[in-house]
């Protein structure tokens, strides 16, 4: 056991809450509660914590107290990912704000920076909820200042009551929020604190703490067993009770006077849900939960510089990491490569997208590299602006086919002497219906007038599984029920693959289309596909269907239909 945390420990410390988070995210990301595929608790605070611990090995003064405190605070408020990201990213700041005065902290000192992460956790979130990592951190640091209290008080002693208050905490966050009472979970966010005091427990006291399996009570463990068969898939919500209510997360870096910001939470507060504004000294990270995105980036705009915009759509979020890490080890003889890839055209196109046969269907199309990536591994500006450079042309189109991806791609065009223009194409099939208007010897402005009218144009459609029981406007929904979604939200709830398919298909086609094209994604069915063509062949008879395999995870079908 030592007495003291000199920076050398609080460096360990940091470390080994990234390699907890990373250990365990997919653990966290099953107890999040939304029904369509979506778990990005876990990843969120994990990536926050690589931001962190990559600020930290930047470091290039002389290590001390001081430069290491700094270093977390400014790496993890710039790096900070969604809610639970914001909310680490402060507690980090409020602990290293204690920290930052001291060559070495004693047990007190411990104390008191888990209370001040706690506050400042808690200052951050306009309207904070019981139930969830706040409550979590606040009863461990309750517990701490109790600790020290006593006579016999030293590091192991306080230590491990943070830790005792923050697990106690944890198991009764169902009984203050009844949304995890009912998908029978413990909070997300607060799961992933205890890792943090995880850390202090193995560094601090030179012991291996309980593993977090260990610590979820056994009711826990078997929700989330279940929902480990279906991979990728989680359980739990961002606080959203219905589909389609606050369903965009927004966030954003925001320069500011320090004095506009209370009047900036005000304005949000009218607009939305799950509100964190952190920061200080002129710079703010800020995430909000709302159905108005232009109101939401308006509010920045109005009152400082918004930059490093990210827009997420709730509904369609989806966690495809270990499907994207899969894409990028593929072997380089096994890569799809278009016979137009080393050629040079007056405008050359990039595409994201993930899924072996959705790739091929872009390089058919005349898409001269793809990039892997999706809704919750978004791939980097650096990554983008890679794959443009290695273009012969002058002039390169990006397709970005997700929300998120969008602000990052536009990114590009300022990194690099090529002219790069961005379609701003939501999904996959809006990326295709962009294709039909590319011209490689146009203009990269004609191009992207073009290319935008036809993505435009499209009428968009897909299928996935539900995760948790939910209510929305098409109805109830079960776990494992089917959904069929449109831009306009989800449309049909049915327990049946094939019969979600024609119904959504019976809403989206009419009379005027001509064209309905299938892409049959992982899950699919042979049977749910022959019927959904043979209706479509019986009701639509104006209409050609098209087939194809696309290889997407979680999303059995997409539908384009022009």
């Amino acid at each position: 056991m030592i007495d003291k945390i000199d920076y050398k420990i609080l460096d360990r410390i940091v470390r080994e809450f990234r390699d907890g988070l990373r250990s365990n995210q997919e653990i966290i990301n099953r107890l999040n509660v939304y029904p369509v595929p979506d778990g990005d608790t876990g990843t969120n605070m994990a990536l926050t914590l690589e931001s962190v611990i990559a600020e930290v090995d930047s470091i290039t003064d002389e290590p001390t107290m001081t430069t290491l405190t700094k270093a977390i605070s400014h790496g993890s408020l710039m790096g900070a990912r969604g809610n639970s990201g914001i909310i680490i990213s402060q507690i980090l700041r409020g602990m290293s704000s204690v920290f930052s005065t001291l060559e070495e902290a004693d047990f007190k000192d411990v104390a008191s920076a888990v209370e001040q992460a706690a506050l400042m956790a808690r200052k951050a979130v306009l309207r904070p909820v019981e139930g969830t990592i706040l409550t979590v951190a606040t009863a461990a640091a309750e517990a701490g200042l109790s600790a020290c209290k006593s006579e016999q008080a030293d590091m192991s002693s306080v230590v491990s009551a943070i830790m005792s208050g923050a697990v106690s905490a944890l198991k009764m966050t169902p009984e203050l929020l009844p949304v995890l009472a009912e998908s029978g979970v413990v909070d997300a966010g607060g799961t992933g604190l205890i890792e943090l005091f995880r850390a202090f427990i193995k560094c601090c006291l030179n012991i291996e703490p309980d593993d977090i399996q260990q610590i979820l009570p056994e009711n826990v463990l078997k929700v989330v067993s279940k929902a480990s068969a279906n991979p990728g898939r989680s359980i739990v919500n961002h606080g959203v009770d219905s589909v389609g209510d606050l369903r965009y997360e927004v966030m954003f870096i925001l320069e500011a006077k320090d004095e506009a910001i209370d009047a900036f939470k005000d304005v949000w507060g009218g607009i939305g849900d799950s509100i964190v504004v952190v920061g200080a000294e002129g710079l703010y990270n800020c995430h909000i939960h709302t159905g108005d995105i232009g109101a939401a980036i308006e509010a920045g705009i109005d009152t400082g510089r918004p930059s490093n915009i990210r827009v997420t759509d709730l509904a369609e979020q989806v966690e495809e990491e270990h499907w994207v890490r899969n894409a990028e080890n593929e072997q380089e003889d096994t890569e799809v490569k278009p016979a137009h890839a080393g050629s040079s055209s007056v405008t050359a196109v990039v595409a994201v997208a993930t899924g072996s046969g959705v790739k091929r269907i872009f390089h058919s199309l005349g898409v001269h590299s793809v990039v892997s990536g999706g809704q919750s591994m978004n791939p980097s500006t650096a990554d983008l602006l890679k794959a443009v450079e290695e273009l012969d042309s002058p002039a390169v189109i990006i397709l970005p086919n997700n929300k998120n991806i969008i602000p990052v791609a536009n990114e590009v065009d300022a990194l690099t002497k090529k002219a790069v223009r961005v379609v701003p194409t939501k999904g996959i099939v809006e990326g295709f219906a962009a294709l039909l208007a590319y011209d490689p010897e146009t203009g990269p402005g004609e191009n992207l007038i073009s290319m935008s009218k036809s993505a435009d144009g499209v009428v968009a459609g897909e299928v996935t599984m539900a995760v948790r029981d939910a209510s929305s406007a098409a109805g109830q929904i079960k776990e494992g029920d089917w959904l069929g979604i449109s831009r306009e939200g989800i449309q049909v709830v049915e327990p049946d693959l094939a019969i979600c398919c024609i119904e959504l298909l019976d809403r989206l086609v009419t009379v005027d289309h001509e064209i309905v094209t299938v892409i049959e994604g992982e899950g699919y069915s042979v049977n749910a596909t022959r019927q959904l063509t043979q209706w479509l062949n019986e009701n639509r008879p104006q209409v050609s269907a098209e087939v194809h395999q696309g290889g997407q995870p979680l999303y059995p079908y997409l539908f384009s239909i022009e």
